[in-house]
């Protein structure tokens, strides 16, 4: 086979962060200590950057499949690596200054970060087994790594050693579901899987009922949804702040991507035996996130039992199984990101040396000590609440809409109640910020950990979701076309 067969161009986004990334390792042992994280941030931001237009230029040219199969080019491929590259580019311009400050800014970080991106657009392309097993592999481990380089804070090691024993605890549980699928369909290509449900395999099948509830398993725990989610508040608390942004924000839209490749793609024709577990698996989540979410009083674990809540809507959206949940589903996942890129960019602004802003205590008074903070964060926690006129009302009304269309009645009027619940909390950030004093070492702060260019850029993420408004049906048909 020819490299023109191969279709090497598929894969070129992740060829050039790979390469980028080993050439700011060398980068390191050919500069001195000081100078090398100097050189390695410009390398990776123009990587990311170079990478997300290679990724939209496949837009013009989709091709199909790639590399024997092993790889799917498509528009959802071309979209959602894109955003994927430009996510982790503004996480890392956001948390420059806090990493800075606390000695995580190194040259091992950054290169990690990469190859986690490289393994987020992997799951993204797939349409093997093989490589999607690999891309949550490759991601899991680059997290670990980024979690646990807080090396003098116990929490981070905690957090790193809960993450990797569930993580693998995962891994072996969707692992052994693949290699049933395998023994059953005779293939690990997606493609061919989803032809077997057409021939050979009743869904009636225990062995068959068996391997597709222990991959959805492992998804699940991958996943951090509901009843799998118990590693999400400790590793979101333990890890850095700008760690806990790159994990909360950048790895959903590969989310997205894998329950679209591995469901609909692989498993759509055993509609029956999957759609009871994942509404199952999205009600628990939007209830569970949205009820203990308000018992929290530390930021980060009260936004992991957000992001839980949230992973149940994208759920809701993919257990239709049709064009308009499905597409919901990726609208939701997008606006989400945005959503959480201003809210954590917030709280790193308020940071600062020798003090975390960990605490909803800490945004007591906010508006009295930096108006424009306060709105950014307003403006965020409305879009997480689903409140109007943000983009995340809209974003929960095309999915509750699409799973209205469906049949599931019951199921969307637990879901309303339970964001109704989970508005609660969010609400009370905003009373804390508007109607409380802040306490007096808060007060005195007069300096906050954030740079001119960085305020812009948090103000231009945060007007985002409410000036895309009027355009909210022309980007759910874009998405509808791209899918």
């Amino acid at each position: 086979m020819t490299l023109a067969e191969l279709n090497i161009g598929a894969v070129l986004p992740e060829i050039v962060v790979s390469a980028m990334a080993c050439l700011i390792l060398l980068v390191e042992l050919i500069t001195k200590p000081h100078k090398s994280c100097a050189l390695a941030w410009p390398l990776t931001a123009v990587s990311l950057l170079v990478a997300s237009y290679l990724s939209l230029e496949q837009l013009a040219h989709p091709l199909g499949s790639a590399l024997n199969g092993l790889v799917v080019q498509d528009g959802v491929s071309a979209v959602l690596r894109a955003a994927t590259c430009l996510a982790a580019a503004v996480v890392l311009f956001y948390s420059r200054a806090y990493s800075l400050e606390r000695g995580l800014w190194r040259v091992e970080y950054l290169v990690l970060a990469l190859f986690g991106v490289v393994g987020m657009m992997t799951m993204i392309g797939s349409s093997h087994l093989l490589t999607l097993y690999v891309g949550i592999e490759l991601l899991a481990l680059c997290l670990y790594g980024m979690i646990a380089m807080q090396r003098d804070s116990v929490a981070a090691a905690e957090a790193a050693m809960k993450y990797f024993i569930l993580g693998a605890l995962a891994s072996g549980l969707l692992l052994y579901g693949m290699s049933l699928l395998y023994g059953l369909t005779g293939s690990l290509s997606l493609d061919q899987i989803s032809d077997a449900t057409l021939t050979n395999l009743a869904p009636s099948s225990l062995p068959l009922t068996l391997a597709v509830v222990m991959v959805i398993a492992g998804l699940l725990f991958k996943l951090g949804a509901a009843p799998f989610h118990m590693w999400v508040p400790d590793v979101y608390e333990g890890s850095a702040t700008s760690t806990t942004l790159y994990l909360s924000a950048v790895p959903k839209l590969a989310a997205f991507a894998i329950l679209l490749r591995l469901l609909i793609s692989g498993l759509g024709g055993w509609l029956e035996i999957w759609q009871d577990v994942i509404l199952v698996a999205a009600v628990l989540s939007i209830g569970l996130g949205n009820i203990i979410a308000i018992a929290q009083s530390n930021i980060k674990r009260m936004f992991a039992y957000s992001t839980i809540s949230h992973m149940g809507f994208l759920l809701l959206g993919f257990s239709t199984a049709g064009e308009l949940g499905l597409s919901a589903a990726m609208m939701y996942t997008l606006i989400y990101m945005f959503t959480t890129l201003v809210a954590f960019g917030v709280v790193l602004a308020l940071s600062r040396p020798g003090f975390e802003c960990d605490q909803l205590d800490d945004l007591r008074g906010l508006n009295r000590r930096n108006p424009l903070l306060a709105l950014m964060m307003l403006v965020a926690m409305f879009s997480l609440a689903g409140i109007p006129p943000t983009a995340g009302f809209f974003a929960k009304l095309f999915v509750l809409e699409a799973a209205l269309e469906a049949g599931f009645i019951e199921i969307v009027v637990v879901a309303i109640l339970f964001a109704v619940v989970g508005a609660f909390y969010y609400l009370r950030i905003v009373k804390l910020m508007y109607f409380d004093d802040p306490t007096p070492h808060l007060l005195s702060a007069s300096s906050y950990g954030y740079r001119p260019l960085v305020g812009w850029a948090l103000g231009v993420n945060a007007l985002l979701l409410v000036l895309m408004i009027p355009w909210m049906g022309s980007i759910l048909n874009w998405i509808v076309a791209s899918l």
